[in-house]
C-alpha cells in the first residue's frame, strides 16, 4: 500500500485516472489512440530537441553518403559502359587492297558473334575523310594538287572499324585478323590493329566505380552505426525522462503497442526530416557539380535523365523512406531492449 500511495503521490491522481481512461477508450477508439500516440510522439521529439537534432543529422550524413555511393556507382560505371561502346577496333590494310577483298573480309568478320557492327573504307574513302578532319588550312591547300592526291590515296591505307560487345575478350576477333588467308594477305604490316585503344583508361574507370562502391558501403555502415547508437541514445533518455508515466501505463494494462508508439514516431520523424534534408544536399550537390564532372569526360546522361525529370519524386521519396525505415527499426531495437 505504501508504494502505491507513494506513486499516487508521485504521479498525482489525476495523471492516474487520465492514463486509465485512455487506456480502456484506446481498445474502442483505435484511429484516436493513433492520434495520441502521434502527438506524444512529435512532443517528445521537441522535449528532447538537441538529442533529436543529433540524431537527424546523424541519419542524414548517412543518407547523403548512400546517395553519392549510388551516384557515384552508377555514374562510373554509365562512363565505362559508354567507353566501352565508343571503343572500335581498327584494322589496316595495303592501299591496294580492292572494294571486293574489303567486301569479303567484313562478310567474314561480321559472323563473329562479338561483333556487332562492322565498317570497311577504302583508300579513297580515309583519303576523303582525312580532309573533313583536318583544319590545317595549309595541309588542305596542298592537297587541292591532283598530282599530291594521288600520292596520298596510293599511300593511304584502307581500313576495317569493328565495334564490339565485349571489349575485354577480343580473342575471336584477333583470331581472324591472325588466320583468315585474305586477312593475312591484304593486311598493313607497317600498322598493327588497335586491340588496347583506351583499354586502360577503361580499367581506370571500373577501378574507381569499385572503390566508390565499396568505400562508400563502409562509410555508410560506419555512420549507420552511429545513427543506431545516437537514436539508441535518444530512446533511453526519453524513457528515463517517462519511466513513472511508462510504470503507471504498465498498471492500467496499457498495450505494449501504446507504450511503443511514441518513442518510434519520435524516431521515425527524425529519419523523414533525415530524409528531406539528404535529398536537397544530394540534388544540389549534383547540379554543382555536373557541368565539371561532364568537362572531366564523365558520362553523367543517364542520371540527369532522372533527375532533371518527374522521376526526381520518386528518388525523394525513396530518401525519406529509407530515413524513415532506418530510425524505426533503430528505434524498435532500442524500445525493445529497455522497455523490458
Amino acid at each position: 500500500m505504501k508504494t502505491s500511495h507513494a506513486k499516487d503521490k508521485y504521479t498525482g491522481e489525476p495523471t492516474k485516472r487520465r492514463l486509465k481512461v485512455m487506456a480502456q477508450n484506446s481498445n474502442h477508439h483505435p484511429l484516436r489512440n493513433y492520434g495520441r500516440i502521434i502527438k506524444y510522439g512529435s512532443s517528445g521529439f521537441f522535449r528532447h530537441i538537441w538529442l533529436s537534432l543529433a540524431a537527424t543529422i546523424v541519419t542524414t550524413f548517412t543518407l547523403i553518403i548512400l546517395f553519392a555511393t549510388v551516384i557515384a556507382s552508377i555514374v562510373l560505371s554509365s562512363t565505362a559502359d559508354y567507353m566501352r561502346q565508343k571503343i572500335d577496333i581498327t584494322v589496316y590494310f595495303k592501299p591496294t587492297t580492292t572494294d571486293e577483298q574489303l567486301s569479303t573480309m567484313k562478310a567474314t568478320m561480321e559472323k563473329d558473334p562479338n561483333a556487332t557492327s562492322v565498317e570497311v573504307a577504302n583508300s579513297e574513302t580515309e583519303y576523303n575523310r582525312f580532309l573533313n578532319e583536318s583544319k590545317d588550312e595549309e595541309i588542305l591547300n596542298t592537297l587541292k594538287d591532283e598530282e599530291m592526291k594521288r600520292i596520298m590515296i596510293e599511300s593511304m591505307q584502307a581500313t576495317m572499324r569493328i565495334k564490339v560487345k565485349d571489349s575485354n575478350n577480343l580473342d575471336s576477333i584477333k583470331y581472324i585478323v591472325d588466320n583468315d588467308p585474305l586477312f593475312i594477305e591484304m593486311i598493313d604490316p607497317s600498322k598493327m590493329p588497335t586491340y588496347d585503344v583506351n583499354g586502360t583508361q577503361i580499367a581506370t574507370i571500373t577501378s574507381w566505380a569499385n572503390i566508390a562502391r565499396n568505400g562508400g558501403l563502409i562509410l555508410s555502415g560506419i555512420f549507420l552505426t552511429v545513427s543506431i547508437l545516437v537514436i539508441f541514445n535518444t530512446i533511453r533518455m526519453a524513457i528515463f525522462s517517462r519511466r513513472e508515466e511508462i510504470y503507471m501505463e504498465k498498471l492500467i494494462g496499457a498495450s505494449n503497442s501504446f507504450i511503443r508508439g511514441p518513442f518510434l514516431v519520435e524516431a521515425e520523424i527524425c529519419g523523414i526530416i533525415a530524409g528531406i534534408l539528404a535529398s536537397i544536399a544530394g540534388l544540389v550537390a549534383f547540379h554543382l557539380l555536373s557541368p565539371r564532372l561532364s568537362g572531366y569526360g564523365i558520362h553523367i546522361d543517364n542520371i540527369a535523365g532522372i533527375i532533371n525529370s518527374q522521376w526526381v519524386i520518386i528518388v525523394i521519396a525513396s530518401m525519406i523512406i529509407l530515413g524513415w525505415f532506418i530510425n524505426r527499426i533503430s528505434a524498435r531495437l532500442a524500445v525493445r531492449k529497455y522497455l523490458r
